[in-house]
């Protein structure tokens, strides 16, 4: 049977650029190479798009990295940053095959000419597996693209990426679905910076200490500071301004009694998703920030988490309802709060729809704990993408 041709693509110029580095090394590493004919696709940091015309040049005699650590901007230990330093130009139009297979039309570029690609470059690809988080690879732009070229790829489409990157978007969906949430301010750059005491008194009219003041549209935690107290609130708006236009400020569940548990699930599939079983993060540190998921050691996982069968079919729903209300598809991994107090009320916090995929992530891991491997993980994410090609073929766009 002919192998498919997958386009593993990364980097991208977000805050998130050596996470995806890391989970593109994981998914090269783990793809079947009897299945799948794959071709690593890099964005640099500056939005430079680069690919390799024999991946396994690149693949080949790579040294072991080690996942724990943020190694992703080397070469020599990183497949994808091998990519990025010694990959070719390109430049891609979002031009649909004329033979309606997928394919991503390359343009060679020396030095301020532009040369038009000859028909051996044209990149024929069946499905894109894009392992981008954050900004420009998560919130919907790259989706578009996708969706211009006529082309198969893994994860939400344009506006399951957009509400699912956008946490003020996000939370009137959750909210207009009957979602529990945590209570919280939404505001922008330019009201702070227009009034700063204005908004820090609607801030603490609305919510109590300690807050959670986060950047819109960002993931892996970036930009994200606990405020125990007006002194610490300016400085973390400040912080979360220089990363969107928007800010969220979110009221903490559990107050100042105790920290909220943090519970997470996985979601695979597209109009009929399931959950995974539902697992506990033990943050080292005070949350479970950028620092806690990438750099330290002392976060622990619970797989499953200790809760009752009542509580882990109330998340595992909760968690299918928010997929479906941002109208996500392939995957996802939705976030929790449980009060720590007598109530142990469930809270939806936010839904990640391109999460971190290395095989030490929370998203593989969780599916790993109920069953599918982090390969099979990956061969049902593929599939999930050609089913979603072929039901939007169905739709007509002219009479």
């Amino acid at each position: 049977m002919k192998k498919l041709r997958i386009g593993v693509l990364f980097g991208g110029r977000s805050g998130e650029h050596e996470v995806s580095l890391l989970s593109a090394a994981s998914v090269l590493k783990a793809i079947d190479r009897t299945k799948y004919d794959v071709i690593p696709i890099g964005i640099t940091k500056e939005g430079r798009w680069v690919t390799a015309s024999d991946a396994h040049r690149l693949l080949a005699g790579e040294s072991p990295h080690t996942e724990r650590h943020l190694r992703a901007g080397d070469p020599e230990t990183t497949s994808a940053a091998a990519v990025l330093a010694r990959g070719e130009s390109v430049i891609v139009p979002p031009v649909p095959s004329a033979n309606q297979t997928g394919a991503l039309v390359p343009f060679e570029t020396h030095a301020s000419a532009l040369v038009q690609h000859h028909a051996d470059q044209v990149l024929n690809l069946d499905v894109i597996f894009p392992v981008l988080h954050g900004t420009f690879g998560e919130d919907g732009t790259i989706q578009g693209l996708f969706e211009l070229a006529g082309i198969a790829y893994v994860g939400s489409g344009v506006l399951g990426s957009a509400t699912g990157m956008d946490k003020d978007v996000m939370k009137r969906l959750f909210a207009e679905a009957k979602l529990a949430i945590p209570k919280h301010v939404s505001f922008l750059r330019a009201d702070w910076e227009a009034s700063p005491k204005k908004t820090i008194a609607k801030i603490e009219s609305a919510l109590k200490y300690p807050l959670f003041v986060k950047p819109a549209n960002l993931g892996s935690s970036v930009g994200i500071t606990k405020s125990h107290d007006r002194k610490e609130l300016t400085p973390a708006i400040d912080l979360a301004a220089s990363y969107d236009r928007k800010i969220v400020v979110e009221q903490g569940i559990g107050g100042k009694h105790g920290k909220a548990r943090e519970l997470e699930v996985a979601i695979l599939g597209n109009d009929n998703p399931q959950a995974s079983v539902v697992g506990e993060i033990v943050p080292g540190k005070e949350f479970y920030d950028y620092e806690a998921k990438y750099l330290t050691e002392g976060s622990n996982l619970i797989l499953p988490a200790k809760i009752t069968k009542t509580q882990t079919k109330q998340i595992q729903q909760m968690a299918i309802a928010a997929f479906r209300a941002c109208d996500c598809s392939g995957l996802a991994r939705v976030d929790f709060l449980m009060d720590p107090g007598k109530s142990q009320r469930i809270y939806l916090n936010e839904i990640n729809t391109l999460p971190g995929f290395t095989s030490i992530s929370m998203y593989p891991k969780l599916w790993a704990a109920s069953g599918i491997s982090y390969p099979d993980l990956i061969d049902r994410l593929i599939q999930l993408a050609l089913e979603r090609r072929r039901e939007k073929d169905r739709t007509s766009y002219s009479r």
